[in-house]
C-alpha cells in the first residue's frame, strides 16, 4: 500500500516514519493489524537484516578467536538477533516478500554458528523454531542442524534444541509418514564416527523410546539402533547404550504425565476377584482368634496374588517395551557382545563396563532363551565371594539360566557356587547368598540338584543366623513343589499332598485346544445341579478400601510372613481350615453335593406337606437316624423307610437333572465355535478357579518359565535378611534420628532459673511452718554440731591410739 502511494524510504525518512524512529515491537504489532500499510518498513528492515548479516560475517572472518564469538562490536550481533526475531514474527503476513528468509536464516546458523555469541545463537534458534511452528519450515530441514548445534558446548542452546525436537515429534500423529524419514536421519547420525554427534543422536533416540513415542513394531528400527550402539567404536557411546538397556525397567515415567490424558484414570479397569462368600465368613467368624488370624492373612494374600496376576495380564509391563525385545537376531547380538567382552577383558577396560556387558548378555539370554554355553564357563572365573559386586554377577548368572539350557553346561558353574559360598568356614552372608542363588538356579533348571547335595543344604535350616535358615527353608519349600522325592521324609510336608514330577529336558506343555475350554464344558455339565453356586461366590472390585473392609486390621504382617515349616500347627487346625485348604475338585464336589441335598430337601418338604402325621413321625425318625450317622453309630432297622423315601426323592432329582441336560445342547454337540459370551464365561470361570487355587495353595508358588524369563532378577533379593555392618556415619544417622523428638539437654539449675509462673509444690513444702518439736530438735542438733566443731578446731584430731 505504501508503495502504491509512492512512498519511498527517502520520503519516509523525511516524514519521520523511518524504521530507526519506530520500535520493532510497536511496528510488529502494527504490521499484524495492517500488513499492507507497512510493507515499505518491512522492506527497509529486511535490507538492514541482510546488511547486518554481511557485516557480521566480515567481522567474524577478521576477528574470529574462539567459540565465544566476537568481542569487538556486540551491537552488530544484537541488531542482527533483534531483526531476525522481528522477521520471524511477521513472515506469515508476507509470504512472497520473505520467501527466502527461512533459508537464509538456516544457512546463517549452519555456517556461522561457531562464530556467533551465545545470545545470538539462542535468538537465531528461537527464530527458526518460531518459523517451524508457523509452518514456514518443516522439521526435516532442521533436524540434522539442531542435532549438530547440540555439540557446541552451549548448555542453554542444547536444552532448547533437544526439547524442541522431542516435543515436535511427540505432537506428530502416530500414522504420520514423516516418522520414517526422521528416524533415518537420526540413525544415520548415530552410525557416524564423530562421538559428539553420535552421542546426541543416541540421547534423542533413547528419549523418544523412553517416552513411548518411537515404540512398538512399527518403530522397531529405533530399538535395534539402540542395541547396535553397544558395538560403537567410541567407548562412551557403548557405555551409554548399555546403561540405557539395563536401567530401562527402572525408568520413572513421571515426566510423561503431562502427555497422558486425564481420562486414563477413568478408563482403568477395576480388578475383579471372585472370592467364595463362605471363605470370607469363616475367616472372620469361625474358629479361635489365632485360626481366624491365619485364615484372614491367607485370604488377604490370595486377594493380592490374584490382583497382581490380573494386573500383569491386562497391562503391559515395562520389560515388554525394552529394546532387547525387538532384536531381529538376538543370538547374533549376544554372541557379538560376548566376543567383545572377551576381547576387552585384558585391555584395561573398567570393571563397571565389563559388569554392564555381562548383565546385558545375561538379560538377552534369559529373555529370548538363547544358547550361549561358553558364557557359563566365563562366569565361573568370577564366582568367588571376594570379587567386587559379586551379587550382581550371581544375579546375571541366574538371569541367564532357563529351561532350554542343558544342565550339563551349567553344572560346573553351579558346583563352583556351592563349593565357594556354602561351607562351614564361609561367612554367614556368603552362605545365605549362595543358598539363594542355588534356589533361583534350581527354580529355572530342575536337574541341577542331586539328592545328596539337597539333603546337605537342607541342614542349614537349623542355623542360628536368620538369613541362612530362611534361605535353607525357601530351598526346601521349592523342592516340595517341583521334586519332593529328593527331600527326606520329614521335609516333604503333608503326606496327603500330590507328588510333583519334574519335567524332563525339553519337555513343554502344548495346547491342543482353546486354553481353559474344559472349564466351559464342566460348567455346562454342572449347570443343572449347580444353580445355587453363583450365590456363594462374590465378585469384588478389589482396591485398598475394599481390602481393608474385607480383612480386619488385626491381621498383622507377621502372619503373612509365616513359613511353611509350621505344618504341624496347621495340621492341628484342620477342623477350622478344612474348608479353605482343599483342592479344586474337592470344592466342586462339595458344591454339587450341597446342591443335590438342597433339591432333595425341597422334595422332602413337598412330600411332607402332602402326607399325614404318621409320615411326619417317619421324617423325625429319619432326622434322628441322620444324627446317629453323624455321631458315627450304626443305623437301625427303623431307618429303612426313611432311607427308601430319601432314595426316591434323590432319583426324582436326578431324573429332573437329566431332562434339563437333554433340553440344553452341550458344548460337544455344538459346532465347536466359541462366541464372545463363551470367552467371557471362560474368563469368569478362570477367575473363580484362580481364587480357589490361591485359597487352597500353601507353600512356594512356582512361576511359569515365561514369567521367569520376563522377570528381572534383583541382586538385593539375593541378600535378603542379611544385616550388613554399618559405618560410623550410618550409626550417627541412626543416633540422630532417635533424638529428633527429644529436646536439647539442660541442667536442672538452668531449668529452674528459666522457670516462670511461681514455685512448684515441692518448693512450697520447704516453706511451710514446722511443728514445735521439730524446731527444738533441729536447734539442738545445730548446737551440738557447733560445739563439736569448736572443740576440735584448736588441735588436730588424730583419733584413738590402738596400742594404748
Amino acid at each position: 500500500m505504501a508503495g502504491s502511494l509512492g512512498l519511498t524510504p527517502e520520503s519516509l525518512k523525511a516524514s519521520g516514519r523511518s524504521s530507526e524512529n519506530l520500535s520493532l515491537l510497536i511496528l510488529q504489532g502494527k504490521i499484524k493489524r495492517d500488513p499492507e500499510g507497512y510493507e515499505t518498513e518491512l522492506q527497509l528492515i529486511y535490507k538492514q537484516f541482510k546488511t547486518s548479516v554481511d557485516l557480521f560475517q566480515q567481522q567474524a572472518a577478521l576477528s574470529f578467536s574462539s567459540v565465544g564469538g566476537i568481542g569487538s562490536d556486540p551491537s552488530v550481533s544484537k541488531d542482527l538477533g533483534d531483526r531476525a526475531m522481528f522477521l520471524a514474527h511477521v513472515t506469515p503476513f508476507y509470504p512472497k516478500q520473505l520467501s527466502e528468509f527461512p533459508a537464509q536464516l538456516t544457512d546463517l546458523l549452519r555456517t556461522s554458528c561457531l562464530a556467533m555469541p551465545s545470545g545470538l545463537r539462542n535468538h537465531v534458534a528461537q527464530a527458526l523454531i518460531l518459523l517451524m511452528n508457523r509452518k514456514s519450515l518443516v522439521i526435516e530441514d532442521l533436524l540434522a542442524l539442531f542435532l549438530d548445534i547440540q555439540t557446541l558446548g552451549d548448555k542453554n542452546l542444547r536444552a532448547l534444541a533437544f526439547g524442541h525436537i522431542v516435543q515436535t515429534i511427540r505432537k506428530m500423529s502416530i500414522t504420520d509418514p514423516k516418522h520414517k524419514s526422521l528416524q533415518k536421519i537420526v540413525i544415520s547420525m548415530l552410525e557416524q564416527e564423530d562421538e559428539a554427534k553420535a552421542k546426541r543422536a543416541l540421547a534423542t533416540l533413547c528419549a523418544l523410546h523412553k517416552k513411548k513415542i518411537w515404540l512398538g513394531d512399527k518403530n522397531e528400527r529405533v530399538a535395534i539402533a539402540i542395541c547396535e550402539a553397544c558395538f560403537h567404536s567410541s567407548p562412551r557411546i557403548m557405555i551409554s547404550a548399555l546403561r540405557f538397556l539395563l536401567d530401562y525397567e527402572n525408568i520413572d515415567d513421571d515426566d510423561d504425565s503431562d502427555a497422558e490424558s486425564d481420562d486414563d484414570e477413568d478408563n482403568k479397569k477395576i480388578d475383579q476377584v471372585v472370592i467364595n462368600r463362605q471363605a470370607i465368613y469363616k475367616a472372620n467368624n469361625k474358629g479361635t482368634s489365632s485360626s481366624k488370624k491365619k485364615k484372614q492373612a491367607k485370604l488377604q494374600r490370595a486377594v493380592k496374588s490374584i490382583k497382581r496376576k490380573q494386573r500383569s495380564s491386562s497391562e503391559n509391563t515395562t520389560s515388554t517395551f525394552s529394546p532387547l525385545n525387538h532384536l531381529n537376531d538376538a543370538q547374533k547380538f549376544a554372541e557379538r557382545l560376548f566376543s567383545r567382552l572377551q576381547t576387552i577383558k585384558g585391555s584395561g577396560e573398567r570393571v563397571e563396563t565389563r559388569l554392564m556387558m555381562i548383565k546385558v548378555i545375561a538379560r538377552t539370554i534369559g529373555l529370548h532363551k538363547l544358547h550361549l554355553l561358553s558364557f557359563y564357563s566365563f562366569l565361573q572365573n568370577y564366582a568367588m565371594p571376594h570379587v567386587k559386586d559379586i551379587t550382581q554377577i550371581l544375579a546375571a548368572a541366574v538371569q541367564s539360566c532357563h529351561d532350554g539350557v542343558p544342565s550339563d553346561a551349567v553344572e560346573p558353574l553351579f558346583k563352583q557356587i556351592v563349593n565357594q559360598f556354602v561351607h562351614d568356614k564361609s561367612r554367614p552372608e556368603a552362605i545365605a547368598v549362595g543358598l539363594n542363588v542355588v534356589r533361583e538356579m534350581c527354580l529355572r533348571i530342575h536337574d541341577l540338584m542331586t539328592e545328596e547335595l539337597l539333603q546337605d543344604l537342607a541342614q542349614y535350616k537349623k542355623s542360628h543366623e536368620k538369613a541362612i535358615s530362611a534361605a535353607a527353608r525357601s530351598l526346601i519349600a521349592l523342592f516340595r513343589e517341583i521334586n519332593p522325592s529328593l527331600l527326606v521324609k520329614k521335609d516333604r510336608g503333608r503326606p496327603g499332598a500330590t507328588v510333583a514330577k519334574p519335567k524332563q529336558y525339553g519337555e513343554s506343555n502344548v495346547f491342543s485346544n482353546v486354553p481353559n475350554v474344559e472349564l466351559l464344558q464342566e460348567s455346562d455339565n454342572e449347570s443343572g445341579s449347580d444353580g445355587d453356586q453363583d450365590d456363594d461366590d462374590v465378585e469384588l472390585p478389589i482396591g485398598d478400601d475394599v481390602e481393608q473392609e474385607l480383612i480386619p486390621d488385626d491381621c498383622g504382617s507377621e502372619d503373612e510372613a509365616e513359613e511353611d515349616s509350621n505344618d504341624g500347627d496347621d495340621m492341628n487346625n484342620t477342623e477350622d481350615d478344612s474348608d479353605i485348604d482343599t483342592s479344586i475338585g474337592g470344592d466342586e464336589d462339595e458344591e454339587m453335593n450341597d446342591s443335590d441335598e438342597a433339591e432333595a430337601d425341597s422334595e422332602n418338604a413337598e412330600i411332607e406337606s402332602e402326607e399325614d402325621d404318621g409320615e411326619a413321625s417317619d421324617s423325625s425318625i429319619e432326622e434322628s437316624g441322620n444324627k446317629e450317622k453323624a455321631n458315627g453309630k450304626k443305623r437301625k432297622i427303623v431307618d429303612f423307610d426313611a432311607n427308601l423315601l430319601s432314595a426316591d426323592t434323590s432319583l426324582r432329582a436326578l431324573k429332573r437333572f437329566a431332562e434339563a441336560k437333554n433340553e440344553k445342547p452341550s458344548f460337544d454337540e455344538s459346532d465347536g465355535i466359541l462366541s464372545n459370551e463363551d470367552f467371557r464365561k471362560i474368563k469368569e470361570l478362570q477367575a473363580k478357579k484362580e481364587a480357589k487355587i490361591a485359597l487352597a495353595r500353601k507353600g512356594f508358588k512356582v512361576p511359569d518359565s515365561d514369567q521367569l524369563s520376563k522377570k528381572r532378577v534383583d541382586p538385593a533379593k539375593l541378600e535378603a535378611h542379611i544385616r550388613h555392618k554399618l559405618t560410623k556415619e550410618q550409626r550417627l544417622e541412626l543416633v540422630k534420628a532417635g533424638r529428633e523428638d527429644r529436646g536439647k539437654y539442660k541442667s536442672k539449675a538452668a531449668v529452674k532459673q528459666k522457670k516462670t509462673g511461681g514455685s512448684s509444690n515441692k518448693q512450697k513444702e520447704h516453706r511451710k511452718n514446722m511443728p514445735l518439736a521439730a524446731i527444738r530438735s533441729k536447734a539442738g542438733k545445730s548446737k551440738r554440731t557447733k560445739k563439736m566443731k569448736n572443740s576440735i578446731s584448736g588441735s588436730q584430731f588424730r583419733g584413738r591410739k590402738a596400742w594404748k
